[in-house]
């Protein structure tokens, strides 16, 4: 108890410091004014021009820019393309703050000024169109922009902060090779990490948290289905790898449904199957891609055994060849659990700054997110997540009006302002309130 008591009297005096200095809070609003039409122009530079996992180049060269501008020592192709700001600012704590920098094989159909145009190959050698369609460009200008108040509100803190450019977080790598590269040997070890993310179903002006597990295990499953092909006029001189997909489509579905308890989230979606090239031809073979979203290693375990039991068996049945079920250990993320202390004094400062009616707390999610992996390597954190979507719309939605355009669509953008300069003034506060110079 005398341990709690200690803590909760830190973290009273750290947000009086900073939420409550009604002088600092001025001057960082002005800061942030200052800041914001350059930070605009950065956002929909961003915005504009995405890459794709693992081929953030040109990015990860911007943010590498931007952060030196702001007096930072920076490192690059850390783990790929990841690049590390170093700010250093005397004795004191280790803060990371952390972005990810790519985008989705999405074309946009936003009807933005500023909307992505870029098409590419992806590893697959297709050719997709290219979108932040998750909003990583506001997570990266958000960096780059408190980076730059931080540099100078140097006065009022001490310490080192550590700017992470991550890549590759969409198909959960980037961190990994981040860590696997050094992140936390090569550089300043911080005590603690934070990193924020777009929410398209809040209003902008406003965030939301959750203390505790905040997010699920992440699988991604491959699944070949091999057949005999042959003319679709005789059937019955083949094996059709289509029907053998659309059973095993169907019957993952009752591993959620009928072998976990009810109590127990978890997802089994398929994503995408693909098999043939003409209308009277039966295939060799037809491929789906799976995620799977679960809330502990149990469940994990039982629905991944699951997958492959299902899969064979369908093949069994139907006297084809044994499928291939690849689970992509690679792209494994892990669950993110934020840490309760580090939350509530996030929280804290989260409700002085943008007042209590504007911070939410909210439920778990079945999303996913590679930040855990830093928190596993031994770095409590706290991770939020940043309004982007006007109010009108907002309560449109909510009254059974147009739905919202959600994260990972080809409609989905946030609003820039205030959306950005939200994010600035939470994060740059909760930077302020971990690194307080004491007077």
């Amino acid at each position: 108890m005398m341990r709690v008591s200690a803590l909760c009297l830190l973290m009273t005096s750290a947000v009086a410091a900073v939420a409550q200095d009604a002088t600092l809070l001025r001057d960082v609003r002005k800061q942030i004014d200052s800041h914001y039409p350059s930070l605009e122009t950065l956002y929909k530079h961003l915005h504009s021009h995405p890459e794709l996992s693992l081929a953030e180049k040109e990015t990860a060269a911007r943010i590498a820019l931007e952060l030196k501008n702001a007096h930072c020592e920076v490192t690059t192709d850390v783990g790929g393309h990841g690049v590390v700001g170093v700010m250093k600012n005397g004795n004191g704590p280790t803060i990371m703050l952390r972005a990810d920098m790519d985008a989705l094989p999405i074309a946009e159909r936003t009807k933005l000024p500023y909307a992505s145009q870029v098409r590419t190959r992806d590893r697959q050698g297709r050719d997709v169109g290219v979108m932040h369609a998750c909003g990583h460009d506001v997570n990266m200008t958000n960096l780059v922009g408190t980076a730059r108040l931080m540099d100078e509100l140097r006065a009022h803190w001490q310490g080192t902060i550590v700017f992470v450019g991550q890549p590759a977080e969409e198909v959960g790598a980037g961190a990994r090779m981040m860590l696997a590269d050094g992140l936390f040997h090569r550089f300043p070890r911080p005590e603690k990490c934070f990193a924020l993310h777009c929410d398209a179903r809040f209003p902008h002006g406003h965030v939301n948290y959750r203390s505790g597990q905040m997010q699920a295990n992440v699988d991604t499953v491959d699944i070949v289905v091999l057949g005999k092909g042959g003319h679709g006029a005789a059937p019955q001189v083949t094996i059709d790898p289509v029907v053998i997909a659309a059973r095993i489509v169907i019957d993952l579905q009752t591993i959620v449904s009928r072998e976990l308890d009810p109590l127990d989230a978890a997802v089994v979606t398929v994503g995408s199957i693909n098999g043939g090239t003409k209308h009277n031809v039966i295939p060799n073979e037809v491929r789906l891609q799976l995620t799977v979203r679960t809330t502990n290693d149990k469940s994990r375990q039982h629905v991944l055994e699951a997958i492959r039991r299902i899969a064979t068996a369908a093949a069994t049945a139907a006297r084809a060849p044994e499928p291939t079920v690849l689970i992509d250990e690679e792209q494994f993320t892990p669950a993110l659990v934020n840490d309760p202390e580090i939350t509530a004094a996030t929280v804290a400062v989260l409700k002085d700054v943008l007042g209590s009616d504007h911070v939410h707390e909210r439920p778990m999610s079945l999303g996913g997110e590679d930040f855990s992996r830093f928190v596993l390597a031994g770095v409590p954190g706290c991770y939020y997540f940043l309004g982007t979507a006007s109010p009108e719309r907002v309560a449109a939605a909510k009254n059974g009006g147009a739905p919202l355009s959600l994260t990972h669509t080809d409609a989905y953008f946030p609003i820039p302002e205030p959306t950005i300069k939200t994010g600035l003034l939470t994060m740059t506060a909760v930077l302020l309130n971990a690194t307080i110079k004491q007077k």
